[in-house]
C-alpha cells in the first residue's frame, strides 16, 4: 500500500546518479544491482589460493562464536563474539576445512577493515562506487564504516538495522537477505538487553561474560526464518522481502530497512556505506517508532 515491491527488483547496469536517486534513494527502495563491479579484479583474484599468498601469515582481528550468531540475543543478553587475533592464513585453513573446529570464525569488522587491516587487497576494488557518490552529493564514509571485507560461514546476522546508505557488493558466493521496509517497525519487537561478550573458558567452551558497566541495549529478538507468533502475534502483520545477492551482483539496502542475513560457505563481499541525509524519511520513521513503543506501553 505504501509503494514497497513484493520483490527485489533487479537492474541489468549500473544508474546514473540522477535516475538512481530518483527511483531508489529517494523513495527508499531496495534494488539488485547487475553488471556493477564486473571489471573489479577482485571477482577474478579473491581466490584462497591468492589471499593465501597476499596476506597469508598477516595477523588479522577474527570473530568467534560458537553458534555462528554474533551480536545476537541469546539466554536474555545481547551478546557479541569474541575476536581473536591469529594469522590469516589459520583462518583460510579454517574455512577451507582443514583445520576442524566446533566454533564458527569469521572476518567481519565494521571499522574500515578493508583498509586497515587488508590494504594489500585495495587495489582490487574501487575506493567508492562513483555513480553512488555523485547521487547523494559525497563519498563512502571513510575510516568508519565505510569499505569492509567480510569473509564468513555457517554465520546468522540477526534482524536489525542501519543509518546508513549501503551498497552491498559480493564478490563469491551468495549472500541471502531478508529484508523489511521501515514501514514494517510496529510489527518488530524491541527489547532491552544487558550486553556481553562471549569468552572461550580453558576447557574450550564458551562463556558468556555480562559488560556489567554499559548501558543496556534495545534489540530485536525475534528470529523471521522461525517467528514466534504466539509470542510475538503482530508480526504476522509483517511484510518481508527475501532475495538473493549472488557473485558479481551489488545489493541496494537503503537507511532504516530491517534485514536478517545468511550466506554460503565461503562468501566475500565488500561493503560501501554512504552516511543517511536526516531527512523527512527519517523523521517518519521517528514518528512511527514512538507511536510503536506508546501503543506497547498501554
Amino acid at each position: 500500500e505504501l509503494g514497497w515491491p513484493e520483490s527485489v527488483p533487479y537492474l541489468d547496469r549500473p544508474p546514473s546518479p540522477l535516475e538512481f536517486y530518483r527511483e531508489w534513494v529517494s523513495p527508499n527502495k531496495p534494488c539488485i544491482i547487475r553488471n556493477a563491479i564486473n571489471h573489479w579484479p577482485a571477482l577474478k583474484k579473491w581466490t584462497s589460493a591468492y589471499l593465501r599468498e597476499v596476506v597469508g601469515p598477516k595477523v588479522v582481528s577474527v570473530a568467534v562464536t560458537p553458534n555462528g550468531y554474533a551480536d545476537a540475543v541469546f539466554q536474555d543478553r545481547f551478546v557479541m563474539p569474541e575476536e581473536h587475533q591469529m594469522p590469516f592464513m589459520d583462518f583460510l585453513d579454517i574455512v577451507e576445512k582443514k583445520v576442524t573446529s566446533p566454533n564458527v570464525f569469521y572476518v567481519q569488522k565494521q571499522c574500515s577493515n578493508l583498509t586497515e587491516e587488508f590494504p594489500e587487497l585495495v587495489c582490487d576494488v574501487q575506493p567508492d562506487i562513483p555513480w553512488m557518490s555523485e547521487a547523494l552529493g559525497k563519498p563512502s564514509i571513510s575510516h568508519i564504516f565505510s569499505k569492509y571485507f567480510a569473509w564468513s560461514f555457517k554465520t546468522i546476522t540477526p534482524v536489525h538495522k542501519d543509518h546508513y546508505e549501503n551498497l552491498y557488493c559480493v564478490i563469491s558466493g551468495e549472500k541471502y537477505f531478508l529484508l523489511h521496509p521501515p514501514s514494517d517497525r510496529p510489527f518488530i519487537p524491541y527489547e532491552l538487553y544487558q550486553p556481553a561478550t562471549y569468552h572461550v573458558s580453558e576447557d574450550g567452551s564458551f562463556e558468556i561474560v555480562d559488560e556489567k558497566t554499559a548501558e543496556k541495549v534495545p534489540w530485536i529478538p525475534l528470529d523471521p526464518l522461525n517467528p514466534d507468533l504466539e509470542l510475538y502475534p503482530e508480526y504476522a502483520q509483517a511484510k518481508p522481502l527475501q532475495c538473493t545477492v549472488k557473485a558479481g551482483e551489488m545489493l541496494y539496502l537503503p537507511s532504516l530497512w530491517f534485514h536478517h542475513v545468511q550466506q554460503s560457505h565461503g562468501c566475500i563481499a565488500v561493503n560501501y556505506w554512504y552516511d543517511m541525509e536526516y531527512d523527512i524519511k527519517y523523521s517518519y520513521y521517528q514518528l512511527l517508532d514512538c507511536l510503536s513503543k506508546t501503543v506497547k506501553m498501554l
